[in-house]
């Protein structure tokens, strides 16, 4: 492992005013994405849908750090013959995969969930390495809801995002750590909090009990955050203020920086918590973005599947890129949504 060169990807990957696009929606889910837009998932669409982003060059040469992509994606070409990763590399991104498989139930724990994909990992970092992939995202997901989080599920989940990280490293690939605590039930902000902040301290203890280097990393965490169904949404500026000190709580000053999920938030909600963290300021770590669909849904909405309307999917990809980007500075203000690229 050469650490110097891990922390200089993983520093890139957090760069001021830059972010990460996840693009990293399996089949399944974006067969449901493109279901919402009338558009049939195949092989050529989901090909063409990227590509677009990909050659979004505005967005992606001066907003985007790099690009999480799906095992299909990674080796796919564009119409052109051009591999996707040269288009992600040509515009100054760094390519990225998501290397877990998906989740299946925990023994014994009710609701709860476990990642999995550890098994040949291995050998699956090796070959994309040579594909051209420099980090990797595996992603654990902890649900909050009567009686769980269980500490077996946080423990499991954790124990796994470790073994991950350590592979990733080893494979000389900066391993983006995804705990996810979903935002899906009616829980209130101090409970995202608590239930946060039992899962990064677990994460990190298994970090250093597997020795990943934490200056090689990426941590992409949940905000703290109202869930979707509580009768008490926290304002902006609860977000931003109670989200920064869980974060020194839990992460330690050696990790480059820190990447959020958007994790249901609206477009406009994801890039104004970024903000309000950003202007709070004086943080050990850089604060950026790896959205998904905060970034993609406004150009899905305009591309629909039309050939004719890829240079509308760019100009709102653009704009939510430029939006986010202002955001890790600091500099996003509401009026600004209202500004969208013609």
């Amino acid at each position: 492992m050469n650490l110097s060169d891990l922390n200089k990807v993983a520093r890139a990957m957090v760069a001021p005013g830059k972010g990460l696009l996840a693009a990293d929606e399996s089949t399944g889910t974006i067969k449901k994405r493109f279901d919402a837009i009338k558009v049939e998932s195949t092989e050529d669409t989901r090909r063409d849908y990227r590509e677009m982003l990909f050659r979004s060059s505005d967005a992606m040469s001066k907003c985007i750090s790099g690009v999480i992509l799906y095992d299909e994606t990674i080796w796919q070409e564009a119409k052109d013959g051009t591999p996707l990763v040269k288009l992600i590399e040509q515009a100054g991104a760094i390519p990225g995969i998501k290397v877990d498989e998906g989740t299946q139930p925990l023994p014994n724990c009710p609701g709860e969930l476990v990642t999995v994909g550890l098994d040949k990992l291995a050998a699956r970092l090796a070959d994309y390495y040579k594909q051209g992939a420099r980090f990797a995202k595996w992603r654990a997901v902890i649900d909050i809801g009567k009686d769980i989080p269980s500490m077996t599920a946080i423990h499991v989940n954790a124990h796994a995002l470790a073994r991950y990280a350590a592979l990733c490293q080893a494979a000389q690939i900066v391993p983006i750590v995804e705990p996810e605590v979903l935002m899906d039930g009616d829980h209130d902000i101090d409970r995202c909090y608590d239930v946060t902040q039992r899962v990064l301290n677990k994460v990190f203890q298994e970090l250093r009990m597997q020795r990943v280097a934490l200056e090689g990393m990426i941590l992409k965490p949940n905000m703290a955050i109202s869930g979707k169904k509580c009768p008490k949404q926290a304002s902006v500026e609860e977000v931003a203020e109670k989200t920064v000190r869980l974060l020194k709580t839990c992460v330690p000053a050696i990790v480059p920086g820190i990447a959020f999920l958007s994790g249901g938030q609206s477009d406009e909600d994801a890039t104004a918590h970024l903000d309000a963290m950003n202007r709070i300021g004086g943080l050990p770590w850089k604060l950026t973005f790896s959205y998904g669909r905060a970034l993609q849904a406004a150009p899905q909405q305009a591309w629909a599947g039309k050939a004719e309307n890829v240079a509308a999917g760019q100009a709102a990809f653009s704009h939510r890129a430029r939006m986010n980007s202002l955001a890790t500075k600091g500099e996003w203000r509401s009026d600004l949504e209202g500004k969208k690229a013609a």
